[in-house]
């Protein structure tokens, strides 16, 4: 298997909700903020080309944020098909997309507006969602109300793309493997992959920047604090037993990280 970094854009949102329990004083040195304490986050996402299969990790932010979540979020311009042409693909190529979890930043790009109205960004692709975060989405709690558009985001897929929801752990193609955590969302999931060049895990927001690689800081945005910082340590028992790297989606420096 051969991995891209697929550079979908940017977006903003708040400092202090992202670094969690940590003061300004350890981060806001390191990310600057701007007038509204926000913080640039990048929106990277992973493709994983082999065995006939072109897999994309995460869909980005997508080109449909209304005017409110624009003044909000600051997102730059989708980029996610020009990032994809550049590395020779297009979005019909795209065989899977495996969405780690369903907030808007990772699952915002699986629909595309265009001058006909919407349409699903990858056509001939396979979902492939932990199925507990599909119905925690379609039918949220107090705790999950905001975090979910149903409405918007997923269900003009029902019918349109194969919806694979898994349930647990799962092989989703030769040396590519989703694991269930928990933790950010009640169903998220991080990918590993026995590349070419070697054994990688994509955490998503279990471990979406650098200043999140230490087991015990963890975003505000997490669901369960717990089931996190166990699925960090998960995460950092096997990158060292397989001499492996991190790729951190938000962070706007480092894509590959070793914790060596």
């Amino acid at each position: 298997m051969k991995l891209f970094k697929v550079d979908s854009g940017h977006y903003f949102t708040d400092g202090g909700a992202m670094m969690g329990v940590n003061p300004w004083a350890l981060w806001g040195k390191k990310e600057p903020t701007d007038e509204r304490r926000r913080i640039r986050l990048a929106l990277d996402l992973l493709l994983i080309v082999g065995q006939g299969r072109v897999i994309l990790v995460d869909s980005g932010i997508g080109n449909r944020l209304n005017e409110k979540q624009e003044k909000i979020y600051r997102p730059s311009e989708f980029i996610l098909e020009k990032s994809l042409a550049e590395l020779g693909y297009k979005a019909e190529d795209v065989t899977d997309v495996i969405l780690s979890h369903l907030h808007f930043d990772h699952a915002g790009g699986l629909i595309s507006a265009c001058p006909e109205g919407e349409r699903p960004t990858f056509p001939q692709a396979q979902l492939w969602i932990q199925k507990i975060e599909w119905e925690m989405a379609k039918h949220p709690d107090g705790l999950n109300q905001a975090a979910y558009n149903y409405a918007q985001q997923l269900q003009p897929l029902e019918g349109q793309v194969e919806i694979n929801l898994v349930d647990g752990d799962a092989t989703i193609a030769p040396g590519v493997k989703v694991k269930k955590t928990g933790g950010h969302t009640v169903g998220s999931q991080i990918v590993e992959i026995e590349a070419e060049d070697g054994f990688y895990i994509y955490p998503a927001d279990i471990i979406p920047t650098v200043f999140h690689v230490p087991l015990a800081i963890t975003s505000a945005y997490d669901v369960n604090r717990k089931e996190t910082y166990s699925a960090k340590q998960y995460i950092h028992e096997t990158i060292r037993e397989r001499g492996g790297k991190l790729l951190l989606n938000h962070d706007n420096q480092y894509w590959e990280y070793s914790l060596s």
